[in-house]
């Protein structure tokens, strides 16, 4: 077996409870920061870049580079967590999550749109981070607590995320009469919150999961090209479960970010203000946070397929609600809450079934692959609703979104049919 040289002592089984607690309070710690800086991108970046760029067809861009940033960091941080660890990969993601904040700032200031969007997919690198930290939570758990220590470190998002764009409106009345546009003001919170975080982890987060985890299971095949990323395509390829796990992630991510994005810009067109805007988001955020301890219970105790199931009919009724609202700003809220209930749901049950579903070696190249597919997906969704909504409507948007999850439903019918004949 070749180990890595910065690989830690193999702990004592006795130890390893209070290391699965002192790993998933220091993920807790990080989540919490970085779900205060993230929801400033959600919130801010359509409104921003319409004001930029000077047209409402290019809002959706600005969060669509963040989401694209987020997928072209994905392969290189995999890479580097496969060679390094949990903790360099998560510092050096806040780290460009928080350089993409000042660029965004800049941007703004000179009214330079492809800077902004530049800064945008840097800003991705802070949403990376908490997306890799489920998985950093799953490292060191059991196999039958995989989806609650997944869903736990997803969980502690909530309290940073709910309280993220509610602080945006009065952060941005720091900045009035000065040369920073006040929409762009909560951004250099941002940056403050992503080095803060950066400086948690890199302190605390040790000895590193991954590589601990390694050291606890050591495998004849674990080698470089076992952990290589066409080993993880290979993995994936062989693994039915692996495929569906894959596919789940991508499109209920796809879906939510797709309706999510253009919900700002649909509510300024029935007149709601920046902090109805923002409490709308909130809302939408504890959905995706706040449950999902409940998502990773049913994941461990029914079985991933049934909660991807359950992701499938979450989503369509939050398209539903949502396309329909119109001018009720009540059933919007209630639509974009229930589509973070379903992408909760999916986040859950697909990482833990893609974990379970390949050898360990190949674990963090599949899970850097999985983290780049949603995002590219996401990424791609999230620049045709622009176009949609501009030609179309946020009604067709979510029509189109629901129509979506019809592969998911398929093939998780499909996979539930073989288990029970297995």
């Amino acid at each position: 077996m070749t180990k890595t040289l910065d690989a830690p002592d193999i702990p004592a089984p006795e130890a390893l409870p209070a290391l699965r607690r002192r790993t998933t309070a220091v993920l807790i710690a990080s989540q919490i920061l970085g779900g205060l800086g993230i929801p400033v991108g959600i919130a801010l970046a359509p409104v921003l870049a319409t004001e930029v760029s000077g047209t409402e067809a290019l809002s959706g861009l600005a969060p669509t580079a963040s989401v694209a940033g987020t997928a072209l960091l994905s392969l290189p941080l995999a890479a580097l967590m496969t060679s390094r660890g949990r903790r360099a990969g998560l510092v050096l993601a806040y780290g460009v999550g928080a350089l993409g904040a000042g660029l965004v700032v800049l941007a703004s200031v000179i009214e330079n749109f492809p800077l902004l969007l530049l800064g945008m997919a840097a800003f991705g690198g802070g949403s990376l981070a908490t997306l890799q930290a489920r998985f950093a939570a799953a490292d060191l758990a059991e196999p039958e607590r995989r989806g609650r220590a997944i869903s736990l470190v997803i969980w502690a998002t909530t309290i940073g995320s709910v309280l993220g764009p509610n602080i945006a409106a009065p952060t941005s009345r720091l900045f009035s009469g000065s040369a920073i546009p006040q929409t762009a003001g909560p951004f250099l919170f941002a940056a403050g919150i992503f080095a803060v975080a950066a400086l948690v982890v890199a302190v605390l987060l040790r000895p590193d999961p991954l590589l601990t985890a390694r050291a606890l299971a050591p495998q004849e095949d674990d080698t470089a090209q076992s952990r290589s990323l066409r080993a993880g395509i290979a993995a994936v390829a062989a693994s039915p479960m692996a495929r569906l796990a894959l596919v789940t992630v991508a499109v209920s991510h796809t879906v939510m970010v797709s309706i999510m994005v253009m919900t700002p810009v649909d509510l300024g067109h029935h007149g709601a203000g920046l902090q109805l805007i923002g409490l709308v988001i909130s809302g939408h955020i504890a959905g995706m946070y706040a449950f999902s301890p409940v998502m990773g219970w049913l994941a461990d105790r029914f079985g991933r397929l049934s909660v991807i199931g359950l992701t499938v009919g979450l989503l369509s009724c939050a398209a539903l609600l949502a396309g329909t609202a119109g001018p009720s700003h009540g059933q919007t809220a209630a639509g974009l809450f229930v589509l973070g209930l379903g992408w909760s749901a999916g986040l859950v049950s697909g990482s833990a079934l893609l974990t379970d579903s390949v050898p360990q070696p190949a674990r963090a190249a599949v899970q850097g692959l999985s983290d780049l597919t949603m995002n590219a997906a996401a990424g791609i969704g999230g620049a045709l609703a622009g176009l949609i909504v501009a030609r179309a409507s946020y009604g067709w948007l979510n029509l189109v979104g629901a129509c979506v999850l019809l592969p998911v439903a398929a093939l998780a019918v499909r996979r539930a049919v073989a288990a029970k004949k297995a």
